[in-house]
């Protein structure tokens, strides 16, 4: 997979980058940091220039980012009640609950969504909720910007300062990630086991 990616970014240059990190976020094929810190090697080794890279990656993810928030918009909120009200226990939350969730990300969407931009995993799933409760597009669109380029730009010149040790970091990157998974699993089984639907 490695090679393919590799072989992608010189062939399509900055337009292979956009496409990657668009697909990332739409149905998750490769990783951001490794796209993105295979682009620092690029630039390291002169294929590439540090800034169309920043800026390739992060209309990619803007891009991919916006396919889910669209959805979102589509659906809408209202459209999940019967869903929570069947299966609220495995969602650990009842109608009252999305309600108080609506009405947070009304007031601080913008800034969950910046927030969320350095996330794994979350970065992608949080665009849903935020077309869901209808955030305006310049804001949505503003801070997943904004977030994924600091984030990029991070990745980006990991990558550039590594060089052709950038395998090395994902050797402590990957270990970190699947125990922040783990960790968010067994605090998964943990709540449902635990949940009491709240007192009508």
């Amino acid at each position: 997979m490695t090679a393919f990616i590799v072989s992608l970014i010189v062939w399509g240059g900055y337009f292979g980058i956009f496409l990657l990190m668009a697909l990332e976020n739409i149905v998750p094929p490769v990783p951001s940091e490794v796209i993105m810190g295979l682009g620092g090697i690029a630039v390291a080794q002169g294929h590439m220039a540090f800034v169309p890279l920043v800026v390739a990656g992060t209309l990619g993810t803007v891009a991919g980012n916006y396919f889910w928030y669209w959805v979102g918009r589509r659906i809408g909120y209202e459209r999940l009640r019967p869903f929570v009200e069947r299966h609220g226990r495995w969602l650990t939350m009842t109608w009252n609950d999305v309600e108080r969730l609506h009405r947070f990300f009304v007031r601080r969407g913008g800034w969950v969504v910046f927030v969320f931009r350095f996330m794994p995993t979350f970065r992608t799933i949080i665009s849903l909720p935020a077309g869901m409760t209808r955030m305006p597009r310049w804001k949505f669109l503003g801070f997943t910007a904004a977030g994924s380029a600091i984030w990029n730009t991070v990745l980006a010149a990991a990558g550039l300062l590594l060089g052709s040790r950038f395998r090395e970091l994902d050797r402590y990157v990957g270990p970190v990630a699947i125990a922040i998974t783990v960790a968010i699993v067994i605090a998964y089984l943990y709540r449902v086991a635990t949940w009491r639907p709240e007192a009508r």
